[in-house]
């Protein structure tokens, strides 16, 4: 199937799978007019990639765990490296929950104490002559 029949198949678009392929976690071979043809495998190996992205795996991580996984969910099996890799991404998700719960309660105290202050000290604020504050 081409390209755009797979996309249609997965409803990812098509730039997407060309990611994908050149992460090197999608093959596709190359017909005689130079168009990408994927075999009906390819279906369920972009299923298991949007799974495994979902789970907030690198395109790395998955490039490493994508030969081992069974099925569209995918299930992995409990060998010893696939589980230090995974384990080693839910360590780095704690991390960044951790230093966003830090942020959310640093901001919560700001609005809290400009609160107090009393926004009756200051002119209203429409924000057309000020730059928004990055997110």
């Amino acid at each position: 199937m081409l390209i755009g029949e797979l996309g249609r198949r997965t409803g990812v678009n098509t730039h997407q799978l060309r990611y994908y392929e050149a992460q090197g976690l999608l093959e596709a071979d190359r017909g005689a007019n130079g168009y990408r043809e994927y075999d009906e495998s390819a279906v369920l190996r972009v299923k298991q990639i949007r799974h495994l992205l979902g789970a907030g795996l690198s395109s790395e991580d998955i490039a490493y765990l994508l030969p081992c996984a069974v099925g569209e969910a995918p299930e992995l099996p409990g060998c010893p490296e696939l589980l230090a890799a995974m384990r080693a991404r839910l360590r780095r998700l704690d991390e960044q929950m951790e230093q966003l719960a830090r942020s959310r309660a640093a901001l919560t105290t700001y609005v809290d104490t400009a609160e107090r202050m009393g926004a009756e000290n200051y002119p209203p604020f429409d924000g057309s002559d000020q730059e928004p504050v990055p997110a």
